[in-house]
């Protein structure tokens, strides 16, 4: 890899920019494509086939011209803020980082959010939800979920997801308890389009009871709406 090359793909993953590195067989010859990169003389079927390997996070090979192309997508880390160090919480976490996610835990009780509770695996962060997320900062390549079902925690943290760009954002809690808490977020200025953009009771409809079991339909619903699958919810 040229020198330049590798500068500005560090420079990407460093700015948290998706990039894909295409390289051209059998010469080598290499481009970076994505936002802040001089795309404008890539071909377009090339240009689709980057954007392609980004969205699916996964390489492909593209014959644009009768050439052919390997094409390695760089996405920025996905990540998962969890509000609320709770047993649910602790069995989703290291479910969250075998699949690939950065964990970071948002509790100020630090009587909950304990490296004994959370050994390896999650950034705790022992701020209110309002300053954590701030500090969190979440992207088009982060899932927000609440899990405290205290007004005080989880509007915060729901109020500030959803003016991100956050993929996925998750609240445990009846339907009866969703629809006061949609009335509180509606207090804060948002409307039906960004509530219906929360999902609620979090989970995908698997008879979830027990915390695990729990964690689980909160992690296949995840990666459902990451992968654009269309399925239920958990009741």
């Amino acid at each position: 890899m040229r020198t330049d090359i590798f500068a500005r793909l560090r420079a990407a993953q460093a700015e948290k920019r998706p990039v894909a590195l295409l390289t051209r067989l059998p010469d080598g010859a290499q481009r970076l494509w994505g936002a802040g990169e001089d795309t404008e003389d890539i071909a377009p079927g090339l240009a689709e086939a980057a954007r392609a390997a980004l969205a699916g996070d996964a390489a492909r090979m593209a014959e644009v011209a009768g050439e052919s192309w390997f094409v390695h997508p760089h996405n920025p880390p996905l990540r998962l803020i969890l509000v609320g160090a709770v047993h649910i919480a602790q069995a989703l976490v290291p479910m969250a980082v075998a699949a690939g996610f950065a964990v970071a835990v948002v509790d100020p009780r630090r009587a909950f959010a304990t490296e004994e509770r959370f050994a390896k695996g999650a950034a705790l962060i022992h701020e209110w939800p309002d300053d954590a997320m701030a500090l969190l900062g979440p992207d088009a390549r982060s899932a927000v979920v609440t899990l405290t079902h205290d007004p005080k925690f989880d509007d915060a943290a729901l109020d500030a997801a959803l003016r991100s760009e956050a993929f996925y954002i998750g609240a445990l809690g009846s339907r009866r308890t969703h629809a006061k808490r949609l009335a509180r977020l509606a207090e804060l200025g948002h409307g039906e389009a960004a509530a219906a953009r929360i999902h609620a009771p979090v989970g995908l409809n698997i008879g979830a009871v027990t915390a695990p079991e729990i964690a689980v339909s909160i992690l296949a619903e995840i990666v459902a709406v990451r992968r654009g699958a269309t399925l239920g919810q958990r009741t």
